[in-house]
Formats: structure tokens, sequence, C-alpha cells
């Protein structure tokens, strides 16, 4: 029966024909499991991000989903919600799983990385992408977030502000170090101070709104931000509205990862668009090259992805 379904040249039509019309009838559906193991293959990948509300992650989802669909796999996806222990609880499921390959973006709490190590050592080929596990030998797919801060930074400069702060993410991750590495090389390259006060770890909606009203109440007021995610500039925006500042004529702000809700605030925000979509299917293509080759020598591949800055009316004044 498998052959005649699966169009084998030694099966005569009629009895292709004929088999083809009872499995349609009968709702036939090959064994997954089945073929799994006689492929020796489970045709599923794993991917494992901190939250899939965002919007930036929601579109790397769907590059990877439109990949494994044309290479005829399933997606398996976990979240970590950024805590350290569901992350390695999900790197035991996927594994029991048996999937083909995983694609990893790591939690904000994440220092160890055992369970990677485990993943690897049971053979299942990992590519990370935006947050990375640094001393782990993988493929990786990363933005270029060192050159898009200091795009960022130098568009507020080129606009007039000279006291910016960043709303920076936890410097555990690389790519919270990267994106203040960036602001600060715009400023010393602008010969700007370097003002600790302006530095602030304010990664989420509310630490922005609670960091902008301690900066406000202590004088200690910015003409421009640069914030490490859209939802942290726009928790920003709120407050700094709300205290009666107008942006951008009195404060600029610049977000990263230009998120559908950049295009619906008031202002628009000027953002850095990370090209979720890209990244997801260059990270699949990644892992199923990984998958499906031959290679006995295996070297890790690095891609960077360059992100572009979306000026609106956030920044961009008149």
């Amino acid at each position: 029966m498998s052959r005649a379904l699966k169009d084998h040249p030694d099966i005569n039509t009629d009895t292709k024909k004929a088999v083809n019309e009872l499995a349609s009838k009968l709702k036939y559906q090959p064994n997954a499991v089945a073929l799994s193991l006689k492929n020796s293959r489970s045709n599923t990948i794993g991917i494992m991000i901190p939250e899939i509300v965002h919007y930036f992650f929601s579109s790397v989802i769907s590059g990877i989903e439109d990949v494994a669909s044309q290479k005829g796999y399933t997606v398996i996806i976990c979240q970590s919600n950024e805590k350290f222990a569901r992350e390695v609880s999900n790197a035991k499921t996927l594994l029991s799983h048996r999937v083909d390959g995983i694609l990893i973006s790591i939690s904000k709490e994440t220092n160890s990385f055992d369970h990677f190590v485990n993943l690897q050592e049971g053979g299942i080929p990992l590519v990370f992408f935006d947050r990375i596990a640094p001393g782990i030998s993988a493929d990786l797919v990363i933005t270029d977030d060192i050159d898009a801060s200091y795009n960022a930074t130098r568009h507020l400069i080129e606009t007039g502000c000279k006291r910016i702060a960043h709303f920076a993410g936890p410097q555990g991750l690389v790519i919270s170090r990267d994106r203040l590495q960036g602001y600060l090389n715009a400023l010393t390259e602008a010969g700007l101070p370097i003002d600790k006060r302006l530095i602030i770890e304010a990664d989420t909606f509310e630490k922005a709104r609670n960091t902008v009203g301690h900066m406000l109440d202590a004088g200690n007021v910015p003409d421009g931000i640069f914030a490490v995610n859209d939802m942290t500039a726009i928790g920003a925006m709120q407050t700094i509205q709300k205290r009666g500042y107008k942006i951008p004529d009195q404060i600029s702000i610049v977000g990263f990862s230009d998120g559908y809700l950049s295009g619906i605030t008031d202002p628009h925000l000027s953002s850095v668009d990370q090209h979720g979509y890209e990244m997801g299917t260059t990270a699949a293509e990644m892992l199923f090259h990984r998958i499906l080759s031959d290679e006995d020598e295996y070297v890790p591949e690095v891609k960077v992805l360059r992100a572009d800055l979306i000026v609106r009316g956030s920044s961009e004044k008149e």
C-alpha cells in the first residue's frame, strides 16, 4: 500500500488508483512515529524562545515555520517566559520528543549552558538566534547590534540631542552589552560626555515608566532616549507625555525591533528594524543544512544580519 501511495514505478497504474481511492475514503494518514523510527528522524524541530507575545519573536517563528513547512517538518514551540528553570525543562522536553534540531534564543536569566551541551551530546544540532549562548559551539544568526545601536544614537545626536539616556537590557545578555556599546561609541565619536546617570537597566514597559518618572522627579531630564526595545520606548513615551513633555520637541525617543506598535503610537515610534522574519528563515535554513547534511566535519557558522533604522515622528523634528 505504501509503495502505491508513493507512486512507486513498480506498481501498475490501476492498482495505484485503487489504493489512493481507498486511502482517501478511509482518510488514511501515515504513522509519523513509525516513519520517524524507519528514517531515524522525527521530522520535527523545536524552537526555544523567551516569550511568544513579542512581535519580534513571533516574526521569527513565522519565518521558521515557513521554511519547516517547505521541508515537510512540524515545529514544537517552547517559551521560557524569561526563566532559566523553564528553559532547562523545555530542553529536556524537546530531547524526549526526539526532535531533529532546535532553534534557540536564551532567557534573561540564563547564565549556565549545560542543558545546551546535553542536547548537543544527544546528537541534536542547535542554531542560536538573536540571544546567543557564549562559549557554545553552534551556528549563530545575529543582528549587528553594535552598528544598529550606534546608528540609532547617532540619529538622535544629529537631531540636536546632547543628553541621551540609554534604557538598557540585562548585561548578562550579549545583545544588551552590544547595544550599550553602540550607544557609547556614538557618544564618544560625537565628543559627548558619558553620564552614568543616563544609563539605566529598564527593558520592560513598566520599568521604563517608573524609570522616567524617577528621572524627571530628580531633575535628570534627558533630551533623547535610546531604548533597548520598543516596549521600553513606549513605556517611556507614556510617562513623558503624562508629565507634559512634548515628543520629539523636548525629548526624542528611538526603540529597537520595529514591531507593529511602533506604527500606532502618537507620535509614531522611530525604531530599529531587526527583520525578524528574515532572521527566522535564515536560522531555519542553517538548521536544516545541519540536519540533512552528510558532512563529517562541523565548523560553526555565524551569519550577521544588518538592521535598519526607521525614522518616524518620535525623533523626527521639524
